[in-house]
């Protein structure tokens, strides 16, 4: 069994260094400079295309983007995508509207070559507008391969409804 794990992991590890020289050191150096550039890429005025390369070039190749929400009837919705998914799907609203994403707080556990943050973020349509259009929360599971650091999964949940940011989420710890 232990062979078929190590296998496994040789061809993912394979697929990934393709996609490494594609990243920017700068990138994904470190936790907080990968997450610095995901706000980052996908944030811009209206009329700005993107870095989509940029955006792939942060994530493994299995990644997940995971939206939750709550509809008018109180249910909870999910919707799971991959990189591409995200691209095709938010692209356009992003690139068209405008849309700055920025980290207000985040708190961090690690353990070994695995992060997850809490990175508390709030969006406006410009980055001078006085209120956020959204807060939430974004739960990221980062993993370091010993070169450099991947996004594993992003899973998000904005606030709405009786929904609030709690205040330990409003301050960094860790």
């Amino acid at each position: 069994m232990k062979s078929l794990y190590f296998a496994l992991m040789l061809v993912g590890s394979n697929f990934a260094m393709s996609q490494e020289s594609a990243a920017k050191q700068s990138d994904v150096s470190t936790p907080d400079a990968l997450i610095k550039a995901v706000y980052d890429v996908i944030s811009g005025p209206a009329g700005k295309k993107r870095d989509w390369d940029r955006m792939r070039s942060l994530f493994t190749p299995d990644a997940r983007m995971i939206a939750i929400g709550v509809r008018p009837n109180g249910e909870v919705a999910r919707r799971s995508m991959t990189v591409e998914d995200y691209i095709k799907s938010s692209g356009p609203f992003l690139e068209d509207r405008g849309f700055f994403e920025k980290e207000i707080a985040r708190r961090t556990e690690t353990f070994g070559c695995v992060v997850h943050a809490w990175s508390t973020y709030e969006g406006r349509s410009k980055p001078d507008d006085a209120k956020p259009l959204m807060r939430g929360v974004n739960s990221i599971q980062l993993v370091g391969d010993g070169k450099r650091w991947w996004v594993s999964t992003i899973l998000w949940q904005p606030e709405g409804g009786d929904l609030k940011l709690p205040e330990k989420y409003l301050k960094g710890s860790g």
